[in-house]
């Protein structure tokens, strides 16, 4: 009986460690198709362009660029919006100001 106990427990165990990492996988599963990525920030910056028309200007992502698009969009500082450095911007930016294909 005590061997029983015993396997079950370890069958357990293991089965919620397990269910554990595909918890995990899926959340960075997640986080990679977020909008926060170069192809994104490039089609960002085909719309709203953050540069002076002669090669320089911020790099396309960084925290400079994020305030330079919301600069040019007439909304930095405004309340409410989302955190520079979280998915909900890119998510607010690309709902409200850019035109997907």
């Amino acid at each position: 009986m005590n061997k029983l106990l015993i396997f079950t427990v370890a069958i357990t165990l293991i089965s919620l460690v397990g269910c554990g990492e595909d918890i995990k996988q899926s959340k960075v599963t997640k986080h990679t198709e977020s909008l926060c990525h170069q192809a994104w920030f490039e089609q960002v910056e085909q719309q709203i362009v953050s540069g002076d028309g002669q090669g320089h200007g911020p790099d396309l992502g960084s925290m400079e660029w994020r305030s330079v698009v919301e600069f040019k969009l007439g909304i930095r500082g405004q309340a409410g919006l989302p955190a520079k450095d979280s998915q909900l911007w890119c998510d607010y930016i690309d709902s409200h100001y850019i035109e997907n294909p």
